[in-house]
């Protein structure tokens, strides 16, 4: 999941986008649109745990890299995506923090991979957390329950009679007999354990697979044709690989299989889950391929093979994604692949501001050098628009001309009407010199109606001298 301690500075090469509606087409076919990957734009997100209930969606419960990065001790915040297409990606919101675990580490943070099971109306959802300021050695498997597969979830305890250190990934099982199984694990370990009726404490003891071939972490375990599977990932140096093992019983032996995904784009950890959705096997994974930053993630899908014997295929990482399986919706993602295109031609009411207007303030270290702004990779250093036009209020296209010599840099956006209030990401490449205003990079952002509106752009992740910026909004 996670492990990478130290703090990264940005090296973003492509932009992040934020929630907007899209309407349907007609005028291609559900099976020619693909998801594009990333399918997870509006923040950043990370282990994804992939489920099909019994409303016929699927599900992605994910973990959060919080931006700026601050590496895995800030991540928090979980939210829940769910698509009935593999396509069109609604993000149902966050479901839970630490603040909101009473018995948790006192300085938050460490909400690393989830998992969620369904039984008898409740839905479960198991998340790690340490209990200690001593995080090591004080993990915990909580659980949080809701009537509701993405809402209205409460923290309840926490499984006892569980290791403590390194009792990281949960993820849970549900066999045809109805019986459920936890399976978690990190630091080279691996553990198996029935679960009580109840869903949140053991039945027996608990199982550790000493047999897996260099286990590291992320567990996800499933069934297909009487065959029970077991992917985890492995310490390959620098960036891990997923492996998987199949056995007769849900708690081994394990038979070792090998390698179902290569290492990931631009991160060291991998994580994942398998799932079968409307007749399709889907592998879920992450990687940093927006950020180019290994503790800012992004969620991918790609399509997963069985063989005629039951092994499973090496899973094909793409750009394109997997195609629609059912008709266009309403969705609150944009596409990756839209995103890469640039398609905002119907953002045309545009506002002008060079840099040394009287409504653009500077600080933090940076500086004016005629009509542009530098120093901006000065950690604290930002720049501010005030006074911004909202229009009715909604999406605005906000563009940067800049001049980078560095190879790839980020600015923090801060908007007024910001939704979540977590920012936006803004990647900048270089364009070769610190005197070449050919940089133009765009990205959506949230404003409020009228005249006073707020753009802060923060720097310290690169170096970037700007020449002006543009607000566009729609007709």
């Amino acid at each position: 999941m996670k492990k990478k301690f130290l703090s990264l500075f940005l090296s973003g090469t492509m932009l992040l986008s934020v929630f907007i509606g899209y309407t349907s087409s007609s005028s291609a076919s559900a099976a020619d649109i693909m998801s594009g990957n990333p399918i997870f734009t509006s923040i950043f997100t990370a282990d994804p745990s992939a489920h099909v209930w019994d409303d016929g969606r699927i599900y992605v419960y994910a973990s959060h890299d919080i931006f700026p990065s601050r590496g895995s001790d800030l991540m928090d915040k979980y939210h829940v995506f769910s698509s009935d297409n593999m396509v069109d990606w609604v993000d149902e919101g966050e479901i839970l923090r630490a603040d909101d675990v009473p018995w948790g580490r006192p300085e938050g943070g460490f909400m690393w991979a989830p998992d969620a099971a369904y039984k008898d109306g409740t839905y479960y959802f198991y998340f790690p957390h340490p209990s200690d300021t001593n995080w090591n050695n004080s993990w915990k498997i909580g659980v949080a329950i809701s009537d509701k597969p993405a809402a209205d979830f409460t923290a309840q305890g926490y499984i006892e009679g569980l290791p403590g250190s390194n009792l990281i990934d949960p993820a849970v099982f549900r066999d045809d007999d109805g019986s459920y199984y936890l399976y978690a694990g990190g630091g080279g370990t691996g553990y198996g354990v029935k679960l009580g009726s109840n869903m949140m404490s053991i039945d027996g003891a608990v199982k550790q697979f000493t047999g897996l071939q260099d286990f590291h972490e992320a567990s996800w375990v499933f069934k297909r044709n009487g065959m029970y599977y077991l992917m985890y990932s492995d310490n390959n140096p620098g960036a891990n690989r997923m492996r998987y093992a199949t056995s007769n019983s849900p708690l081994g032996p394990w038979v070792n299989r090998g390698i179902i995904l290569d290492p990931v784009k631009n991160s060291e950890t991998s994580h994942g889950s398998i799932v079968e959705f409307k007749g399709n096997w889907y592998m879920f994974y992450h990687n940093s391929e927006i950020s180019a930053n290994g503790t800012l993630r992004s969620v991918n899908v790609d399509r997963l093979y069985f063989n005629p014997d039951g092994t499973i295929q090496k899973v094909i990482q793409t750009t394109d994604g997997v195609p629609a399986v059912g008709p266009r919706s309403h969705a609150t993602e944009i596409k990756y692949y839209d995103l890469i295109n640039e398609n905002y031609e119907q953002y045309t009411v545009k506002t002008e501001y060079p840099m040394n207007s009287s409504n653009v303030s500077i600080g933090g270290g940076a500086v004016r050098s005629g009509n542009n702004i530098e120093n901006m990779h000065i950690s604290g250093s930002y720049f501010e628009l005030t006074g911004v036009n909202g229009g009715a209020g909604g999406k605005a296209l906000l563009t940067v001309i800049y001049a980078s010599a560095d190879n790839g840099a980020a600015f923090k956006v801060d908007a007024s009407g910001d939704p979540a209030g977590d920012g936006y990401f803004l990647s900048l490449p270089g364009t070769g010199g610190w005197g070449t205003y050919t940089g133009r990079t765009s990205r959506l952002i949230d404003l409020n109606s009228g005249m006073n509106n707020t753009i802060r752009m923060s720097g310290g992740m690169g170096g970037v001298n700007v020449s002006r910026v543009i607000v566009s909004l729609i007709q």
